[in-house]
Parts: C-alpha cells; sequence; structure tokens
C-alpha cells in the first residue's frame, strides 16, 4: 500500500485538531459532562474493585462511590451556603466598611490627579446607571449559566454510573481499533492512563484539604474575619492553573477588605497566601502527586486559555490531564511522537541544530542529565 507525502500527513494532523477543537466547541455541554465523568470514575475505580473483591453486588459497587462524591458535594455546598448567611449578616458593617474605603479612594485620587470628591462622584453614578441597565442582561445569561451547571452537576452521576458499568465494552471498543500486535502498547497506554488521572485528582483532592487547613487556620489564629471562607475558596480556585490563585488572591482581599476599615489584614492575607502557595508549588505538591507526566508551561498555559476559551471553567479545570492523556498516547505512537515532544518538558542536552542525533524521535540526553526513553508502567488490574 503506498504510503502518503510526509506534507499530506502532517496536513491530516493539523486538519484533525482542527476538527476535534470545532467539535469540542459545538459540543461542549455534551462532552464535558462525559469528560469530567470519565476522569471521576477513574478515579472511584479503586473503590468499586475493592468492593468487587468482597463479592458486593456490581450496581451497589458502583452507586456507594458515587454517593461518597455527592455527599463530598453536599459538604462543599452547605459550608458556603453558611459562610453567605454569614456574610449576609454582617452585611450592614461590610457597607459601612466600603463607604469608607471608597472615600479613602477619592481621597487619594483627588490628591494624585486634582479631580475633586464632586466630580468623580458623578461619575461613579454614571457608570453605576450604565452597569444597572446592564444588570438584566447579564442576570438573565447568570440565570442561563447556572441552570447549566444544574444540567452538568445532575448529569455526572448518571455518567460515572454507565462508564463504570460498562467500562468493560469501552476497552474492547479501544483495543478493536489497532492491531493485535499494537495491544500491548493500547494495555500500557489504559494502565499509564489511569495511574495518571488518579494521582492528579486524589493529589488536587489533597490539595484542597491542606491548603484550606493551612490558609483558613492560620489566618483564623491571627484573627482575620472570613478566614474559612478565604481559604475554602483559594483552595478551589488554586485548581484552576495559573489563573485560579490569581483571581483566589483578589477575592481574598475584597473579602478582608469588606470585613476591615484597616490595612494590615489585607497585608496579612497576602503574605500568608504568599508563604501557603510556595509550601505548596515547592515541596507539597510535588511529593503528593508526583506526575509521571511533565507538561512545560508553556503549554499548561496555553491550555488552561484554550480549555477556558472552549468550555469555561470546566475547560480549564480539565485541561491540564487531558493534556497529559494525550501526551500518554503521543509517546507510545510512532506517528505522533513528535507532538509528545512538544507537550513534554524533556529539553535536550544540545541544540537540535547543531547536533543531528536530536532531531530524530530516538531516545536522548536531557538538560536534566536524564535519558528520555518510552516509560513502561507494570500497573495490574
Amino acid at each position: 500500500m503506498k504510503e502518503f507525502p510526509l506534507t499530506v500527513k502532517r496536513s491530516i494532523e493539523l486538519l484533525g485538531i482542527c476538527l476535534v477543537v470545532a467539535i469540542l466547541v459545538i459540543g461542549r455541554d455534551i462532552i464535558m459532562p462525559v469528560i469530567m465523568a470519565f476522569f471521576i470514575s477513574i478515579m472511584l475505580l479503586p473503590i468499586y474493585r475493592f468492593l468487587r473483591k468482597y463479592k458486593v453486588p456490581e450496581s451497589l459497587s458502583i452507586i456507594l462511590p458515587i454517593l461518597f462524591v455527592l455527599i463530598f458535594i453536599a459538604g462543599i455546598v452547605w459550608f458556603f451556603s453558611a459562610q453567605i448567611g454569614i456574610l449576609v449578616d454582617d452585611f450592614p458593617q461590610i457597607k459601612q466598611n466600603v463607604a469608607k474605603h471608597l472615600q479613602s479612594l477619592k481621597e487619594w485620587i483627588s490628591d494624585l490627579t486634582g479631580i475633586n470628591t464632586n466630580k468623580q462622584e458623578t461619575f461613579l453614578k454614571e457608570k453605576s446607571d450604565d452597569l444597572l441597565s446592564m444588570g438584566g442582561k447579564a442576570a438573565s445569561g447568570a440565570a442561563v449559566t447556572l441552570s447549566g451547571v444544574f444540567v452538568f452537576v445532575g448529569l455526572l452521576p448518571i455518567y460515572i454510573y454507565l462508564i463504570l458499568f460498562y467500562k468493560d465494552i469501552l476497552l474492547r471498543f479501544s483495543f478493536m481499533w489497532f492491531k493485535t500486535d499494537d495491544h500491548p502498547k493500547v494495555k500500557e497506554v489504559v494502565y499509564e492512563t489511569e495511574s495518571i488521572i488518579k494521582s492528579y485528582l486524589v493529589g488536587l483532592l489533597i490539595q484542597v484539604t491542606y491548603m484550606t487547613i493551612l490558609l483558613g487556620g492560620i489566618l483564623l489564629l491571627i484573627g482575620i474575619k472570613h478566614a474559612l471562607l478565604i481559604g475554602v475558596i483559594f483552595a478551589l480556585l488554586n485548581l484552576i492553573p495559573y489563573v485560579g490563585a490569581l483571581i483566589g488572591n483578589l477575592i481574598g482581599v475584597l473579602l478582608t477588605l469588606t470585613s476591615s476599615t484597616e490595612l494590615w489584614p489585607v497585608i496579612t492575607v497576602l503574605l500568608v497566601i504568599a508563604v501557603v502557595q510556595f509550601l505548596d508549588n515547592n515541596i507539597l505538591m510535588p511529593r503528593i502527586v508526583g506526575s509521571k507526566v511533565k507538561i512545560n508551561a508553556l503549554f499548561s498555559i496555553l491550555g488552561v486559555f484554550i480549555g477556558g476559551a472552549i468550555a469555561g471553567v470546566s475547560g480549564m479545570f480539565l485541561s491540564l490531564p487531558i493534556i497529559a492523556v494525550m501526551k500518554i498516547i503521543f509517546d507510545r505512537s510512532e506517528q505522533f511522537k513528535q507532538w509528545g515532544v512538544l507537550l513534554g518538558d524533556e529539553r535536550p542536552e544540545k541544540s537540535p541544530m547543531s547536533f543531528a542525533r536530536f532531531r530524530t524521535k530516538k531516545p536522548i540526553e536531557t538538560k536534566s542529565g536524564t535519558v528520555h526513553k518510552k516509560a513502561t508502567d507494570k500497573s495490574k488490574e
């Protein structure tokens, strides 16, 4: 059989990428819950296997792990509803604090620019009227988004149950795509994908727990109001790579400003968040997750923004595990190995422009001093 020219192969690959992105954009409301359910199902597999080992009926072995997930989500919803109730009770004091901060800000702007406070108030009133006129549109959009969230969450348990129940059919379907000689590679990809996703998601759960305890506990001991709420919000937003931490810092500052008229609590919150993030990024998270797949920072950031553009917050959260799975598949395929190199963090020891052996698909020496080889996973069912 005659092979396609290299340019045709690369053109087909690029068209395939465009087609996948187009399908994700058009069908994101259907596809994203399925992908999320797939990752959660893999995380629940050890519980399912444990229950099946002790002869628990299959349906019950699937339902019990799903109930654990639902109880966990219900606990988060209860916590946020309780904290919002506290914020509502403190609303009169929050209103006074915000008014004082606004007055201080207007005086500072007046000293800096020479624009008196009356003109600033007139400008703010005009802009607030514009914002109110946009409020109706924003509220209707928020209602649509909220309904979408409820549909998303409502479908997850159904998808998780069906994926676990029909997992053997899905596995058989995957193997049937390939020649018998390639089945060991397919099996290797399945094992490593399961290992990576489990370590990633379980690591994130552990991360949320210790960041909430560390950040919320330290702020509570210092005497910062709404300390636990700041800790939980930052820990959850930190699940979104790069962007989440920035938003978490802003929300922490805003909550602190509304609960105090002084500046020192804001500085304290920022310092504590910086220390906790340093511990998380450099000591705790690398030891907990210890991912076998390294994604370079460029494509991590691009993946987060592309995922956000395609599917919003869920796309940003799922971007890194999806890229990790893609890299596992690419690394084990001779046809797509170059894409695995592009996504990875294994920098060649020397420039491919000067040394021809760094231009091939063979194992190479990296700048970390290790040989980049095709990994083997000896995981067992």
